[in-house]
């Protein structure tokens, strides 16, 4: 036998690419076995074994190109167990990456969109099913409550911000979360964050269960109907599930108004200009990319950021990895904390980022298998046991 430590096991199918690749379908022989450590018996994997880089594999082919995400614990794992392997960053981890840190930069710059955007009057009104779309009311309305102070939520979140700032010189994060009583992933937020205007954008302009309802009552306000009450009361009918206070909070800009306000073209939510950005420009809608070009116009940090993404995209797609250094050297001579931040990332790793950058290998199967996998476990949760998720992970396609 040339394994008889493999006598459990069935090879089904052996298949050898001509790249080198070898494909190897097997089986165990039997449903179950003893395991090795605590001796109870199992149909499945219930333990750990150690598994190297650097251990020969099927036909004696050695492990050559290492495809992972920018991890430094993966670096070091693949140095230690393969250093004859070379390292590539997974591509759509690095454009996940960018995405990121455009968001944060979309989210600081946002007052520049609205300013652009309530400027102007609507084409048409806003869908009822757009969960981007900011309300007609000023946006200081999004941070009073319904007697005009400043939301609860607003105050924490500023008073938050600048006492984590006041602790962050001379003290360490852990600290800070043992002063504040807060969670870690909470304070890197607010100490990561540019300033306070990139919190309120998050806190405030979040979907809520009115969101559906706001083009009609704008549209019965404008027909001249200002009680509270009947319009809670109409859409009410209409499926709302909300109290009058919310519905009073929406409307207290406008009945503070001498004359009813002219109805304003609402800002995108900074998700939506996220992926405006991070879209081929060839694949934007007409209106899309005319929005997209109005907030260019109005903020230049903005512009830049875009300028920026479509030169990443242009290297990712050309595999021209040659032309990274003078990339970052780019982003570098402008004012982009969230940028600047990510280019530091991407030089602790640079040779690895050049390489996924240069060359055709990627991780994107495996992606798609964890998200398959995900999928197929939140489908069931709650509903089915691991037996029947066992059967859906192995045989659905």
């Amino acid at each position: 036998m040339l394994f008889p430590h493999l006598a459990g096991v069935v090879v089904e199918l052996v298949e050898r690419a001509v790249a080198g690749v070898v494909t190897l379908h097997a089986r165990a022989r039997s449903s179950g076995a003893e395991c090795p450590h605590c001796g109870s018996t199992s149909g499945r994997v219930h333990g750990r074994y150690i598994r190297r880089l650097a251990d020969a594999a099927v036909g004696g082919a050695r492990v050559e190109i290492i495809c992972r995400d920018r991890v430094g614990a993966y670096a070091e794992g693949a140095r230690n167990g393969a250093p004859q392997a070379v390292q590539v960053a997974d591509a759509w981890h690095l454009w996940h990456n960018l995405g990121e840190a455009v968001e944060k930069i979309v989210s600081a710059h946002h007052a520049c969109v609205r300013a652009g955007f309530e400027s102007t009057a609507p084409a048409a009104p806003p869908t009822s099913d757009d969960i981007w779309q900011t309300p007609p009311p000023a946006p200081a309305a999004e941070m009073l409550d319904v007697c005009g102070r400043e939301r609860r939520l607003v105050t924490r979140t500023r008073e938050r911000y600048i006492a984590v700032r006041q602790l962050l010189d001379g003290s360490t994060l852990e600290n800070i979360c043992r002063t504040m009583q807060l969670d870690r992933s909470t304070v890197r937020r607010f100490a990561r964050a540019t300033s306070i205007d990139e919190l309120l954008v998050k806190a405030t302009n979040r979907s809520t269960i009115l969101d559906e309802y706001k083009p009609y009552l704008h549209q019965r306000w404008n027909e001249g109907c200002h009680d509270t009450a009947q319009l809670h009361q109409e859409i009410v009918t209409l499926g709302f599930i909300g109290s009058i206070q919310t519905v009073q909070r929406y409307l207290r800009p406008l009945k503070a108004a001498i004359a009813t306000p002219p109805a304003r073209r609402p800002a995108p939510r900074s998700r939506r200009i996220v992926r405006w950005i991070m879209t081929d420009p060839g694949n934007l809608a007409a209106h899309d990319a005319a929005d997209l070009k109005k907030i260019r116009t109005n903020c230049p940090e903005l512009d830049a950021v875009t300028h920026h993404v479509r030169d990443f995209a242009t290297m990712m797609r050309d595999l021209r990895g040659d032309q990274l250094p003078a990339w970052m050297e780019r982003v570098l001579a402008d004012d982009l904390p969230a940028l600047h931040s990510l280019i530091n990332g991407l030089s602790r790793d640079i040779d690895a980022v050049t390489a996924g950058l240069s060359t055709p290998w990627s991780s994107g199967q495996v992606e798609g298998q964890a998200t398959r996998t995900k999928l197929l476990k939140r489908q069931g949760y709650g509903r089915a046991n691991l037996d029947l998720l066992r059967k859906r992970v192995l045989l659905t396609p």
